[in-house]
C-alpha cells in the first residue's frame, strides 16, 4: 500500500435517502435481510455481514431522485444458484417492495448478478463473490487494459458455471 496524506483507518459508512423509512427499514429487514436500527427521526442505519454500514436519511420525495445505476450498492451471495433464486424471489416480490428495473442474472465486470433498484429509487446488485466480496480482485493488484471488464477476465471459482454474453 502507497503512503497517504491522510493516515486513516476504516471506510465506515455510506449514505443512501429514503422517502418513507418505515416502508424503507421493512424491506431492508423483510427482504433484505439487513440489519437496522433507528438512529433519529429522520435516519436509521443498516448493515449485513460486517461493520460496514448505511446512514438512510428521509428526504421530501420531491427531492429524492433516482440513484445513477453506476453509483449500485452491492450485496453478495456465495453461489449462482443463490444469485439465480434471489433473481426469483425479487422477481415474485417486486409489486409487494416496489422494485422496479428488475435485470436478469448475467455474468458482468467478473461476477455473476443482476440489478433492480427499490422504492426510494437505490440501485442495486446482487452478485455472487467469494467470502470477503471483492477482496479478491486487491489480491490481483492493479490490472492492465479493460481489467475486470473483459469477456476473458480470470473469474473467481463461484462465477466459472455461467459464461459471459458475446
Amino acid at each position: 500500500m502507497k503512503d497517504s496524506t491522510l493516515k486513516l483507518k476504516f471506510l465506515s459508512h455510506g449514505t443512501l435517502e429514503s422517502k418513507d423509512l418505515d416502508f424503507t427499514r421493512r424491506f431492508y429487514e423483510e427482504f433484505l435481510g439487513f440489519e437496522v436500527v433507528k438512529a433519529s427521526k429522520v435516519s436509521i442505519w443498516c448493515r449485513l455481514g460486517g461493520p460496514h454500514i448505511y446512514v438512510v436519511v428521509q428526504v421530501p420525495p420531491q427531492r429524492k431522485g433516482e440513484m445513477p445505476f453506476l453509483n449500485h450498492n452491492g450485496i453478495d451471495v456465495e453461489t449462482e444458484e443463490e444469485v439465480d433464486e434471489c433473481h426469483r424471489l425479487a422477481v415474485r416480490d417486486a409489486e409487494i417492495w416496489h422494485l422496479k428495473k428488475i435485470t436478469k442474472p448475467a455474468v458482468q465486470h467478473g461476477t455473476y448478478g443482476f440489478y433492480f433498484y427499490d422504492a426510494d429509487d437505490n440501485s442495486w446488485e446482487i452478485l455472487a463473490n467469494p467470502p470477503g466480496g471483492y477482496s479478491w480482485m486487491f489480491e490481483r493488484g492493479d490490472q492492465e487494459g479493460v481489467g475486470h471488464m473483459s469477456k476473458s477476465f480470470e473469474r473467481p471459482a463461484s462465477t466459472l458455471r455461467k459464461t459471459p454474453k458475446s
